[in-house]
């Protein structure tokens, strides 16, 4: 066998692994990029190391160590990436003003297909889509680093205690008590209502209120979307600060300092194991639709109780393959 062939056989065998580490790499830093970056790192490192590896434990798990060690160096710095409800209170109509934050204040969203490996097992595509969903993510970044690969090696990924322990070189009790921890954190923020409420796999139900959403938002019809609005909905727009609280603030900002996005497009994406959407606003200057948000929509007991729109298109459309502007169809043009 040629070295050559070695090499092609080594190349498929790691790159069979990475979307599963892209999932986990995202889960532990909350960025798309940084979650990319740190596989390609993790892929180099196990390439230029391959003749150390002894196999005394399967590839996978070796990847999932070298992959870990990237994530936990990546995370030294101590940021904490965030949604807007999490770093301040919701902003009323009457005082909204943007302010940026920096990129890497931010949690992040992803491609569904970047971080969820096909599976046949229902139960869990169910818990892989869970653990990507923004409310979980917001939640798992508030934990020290090594619970939070504990939690996810353990209740994502399903290893037993022994594995975890001996990929982070500890024992079985340290691990069973930092998942007991991070377990009592996450409960917390749920009992605080911190917990956003996220959508099951879409029914029937909830795909004619997607349908409804598209055709108000798109009409720019605010008593249409008032009424797919829960009481408690919340609308964020990173890199913005801003969050409004409630169908009279959300719809009020659409009629003023959003009034611009009235006609635009919306393509459907899957995004975060959640409805989305790529949002086109209309081009005056050039005609057609130009590029404006990615939008993650959390529904619950048939409403939309989470509109998040993230406005960095230059970055966010090409991770999500999609185009840069959309033409204006020929009954828009006559």
């Amino acid at each position: 066998m040629t070295n050559g062939t070695v090499t092609t056989e080594l190349d498929s065998a790691l790159e069979k692994h990475r979307v599963e580490l892209t999932g986990y790499c995202y889960r532990m830093l909350g960025s798309s990029f940084e979650a990319e970056d740190a596989v390609q790192d993790t892929l180099v490192r196990a390439w230029r190391s391959y003749d150390k590896f002894e196999g005394r434990s399967s590839l996978r798990s070796w990847l999932y160590r070298i992959a870990t060690n990237v994530c936990l160096d990546m995370l030294t710095a101590g940021n904490k990436r965030a949604r807007p409800m999490d770093l301040t209170d919701s902003t009323p109509l009457a005082r909204a003003a943007l302010s940026p934050r920096p990129d890497n204040t931010w949690l992040e969203p992803m491609p569904d297909a970047r971080v969820l490996p096909s599976t046949a097992d229902p139960a869990e595509a169910a818990v892989a889509k869970e653990s990507v969903r923004l409310a979980f993510m917001a939640a798992l970044q508030q934990l020290p680093p090594k619970q939070r690969a504990v939690l996810i090696l353990r209740e994502v990924l399903a290893w037993k205690a022994s594995e975890v322990a001996e990929l982070l070189g500890t024992s079985v009790a340290s691990v069973n008590s930092a998942l007991q921890r991070a377990r009592a954190t996450l409960a917390e923020r749920e009992e605080r209502g911190d917990d956003a409420a996220v959508s099951d796999p879409l029914d029937e139900e909830q795909q004619k209120l997607l349908e409804r959403y598209v055709a108000a938002f798109e009409g720019y019809d605010m008593t249409a979307l008032t009424a797919l609005l829960h009481e408690d909905a919340v609308m964020t727009m990173p890199p913005f600060d801003l969050w409004l609280a409630g169908p009279a603030d959300i719809t009020g900002f659409m009629t003023t300092l959003g009034a611009a996005c009235a006609n635009s497009r919306l393509v459907p994406v899957q995004a975060n194991g959640l409805p989305a959407f790529a949002h086109y606003k209309p081009d005056e200057e050039a005609g057609g639709y130009a590029p404006w948000a990615v939008q993650v929509l959390e529904i619950s007991d048939g409403r939309i109780t989470g509109f998040h729109c993230f406005l960095d298109t230059k970055r966010w459309f090409p991770l999500f393959d999609l185009p840069l502007r959309l033409e204006a169809e020929a009954d828009e043009v006559q």
